[in-house]
């Protein structure tokens, strides 16, 4: 077992996850249904690939090998940085597809990249708005892109760019979440991008403070550190919508391409099943709260 690091976000983040119990509910249980209505379209399950880059060392084919395994499961896909070609491939694969783009320094250019996520097939586009800065407070630079930080006119020009559901990745506070609703987002997600900050707090424990900041005005998704069905449900019973599940993904992919991925978002979503049905939670949008304790 990896030493535990107090500064660690991931370590913090994993602990988190452990100190949550749940009850079980037995009565008036149903067979539960793990359906997610999202964007004007169903899928089978809440479980999303996350939004990565440069899967090439995991697979050949890279993000698009995970797409197809996406694209089987009816699973939501994601796409972080890459090239116009990469995401024309993507969407190519059947995927339902949400592409998400870098906060480059260029404005001009991360409209570009909005508009053509748009043009081969996304289902929706959005930024990770917490790749600005390095750990030294300059502005980031990611294989040799220049990144630069956004206000919220410019979150608001990037909304109005395009007409698909706009998504904001890297809220990890109310503030944030309050300035997303302001700028007109449609959904955000909660992260801290693997442990980008040390002491970052750990989204799910920040989670259920923004869902009711939100107020159900936009939809929530998560990442950061999920491996098992157990850990999607603890983020559905505290406000999230659906959740990315990304490196739990990427060894998958890499013994055994699309399949390998399918097989992971099923078994996901099986071992999700199971806790709705011994907590008497019949759909993901029932699932109780109050079901959470804290160990």
């Amino acid at each position: 077992m990896e030493h535990f690091d107090p500064r660690n976000a991931n370590h913090i983040t994993r602990k988190y996850f452990d100190t949550l119990m749940l009850e079980m509910r037995h009565i008036d249980a149903v067979i539960p249904n793990t359906q997610l209505d999202l964007f004007g379209h169903q899928f089978d399950t809440p479980v999303m690939m996350a939004a990565l880059s440069h899967l090439n060392k995991c697979h050949p084919d890279g993000l698009i090998e995970m797409a197809r395994g996406a694209a089987k499961a009816n699973a939501v896909m994601w796409a972080g940085m890459g090239e116009d070609a990469e995401i024309a491939g993507i969407t190519a694969t059947g995927a339902k597809t949400i592409k998400i783009v870098k906060p480059s320094f260029d404005n001009n250019e991360v409209i570009r990249e909005l508009k053509h996520a748009e043009a081969v097939g996304c289902i929706a586009v959005g930024m990770d708005i917490d790749h600005q800065f390095n750990r030294r407070g300059v502005y980031d630079n990611v294989l040799g892109f220049p990144m630069r930080a956004k206000s919220l006119d410019d979150i608001k020009s990037f909304v109005a760019s395009t007409r698909l559901p706009f998504i904001l990745k890297g809220v990890l506070s109310v503030t944030d979440a309050h300035k997303c609703i302001d700028a007109g987002v449609s959904s955000i997600v909660v992260s801290h991008h693997h442990g980008i900050m040390d002491y970052a707090v750990p989204p799910l424990m920040v989670l259920p403070e923004i869902a009711n900041a939100v107020g159900g005005k936009m939809k929530i998704f998560i990442d950061c550190g999920f491996e098992s069905g157990m850990d999607v449900f603890k983020a559905l019973a505290l406000g999230a919508d659906a959740v990315s599940v990304g490196r739990a993904m990427m060894a998958p992919l890499t013994e055994n391409g699309a399949e390998g991925v399918y097989q992971a978002i099923i078994k996901t979503t099986e071992a999700l099943a199971g806790a709705m049905a011994m907590t008497a939670s019949k759909n993901i949008k029932s699932i109780d709260p109050s079901i959470i304790r804290t160990f």
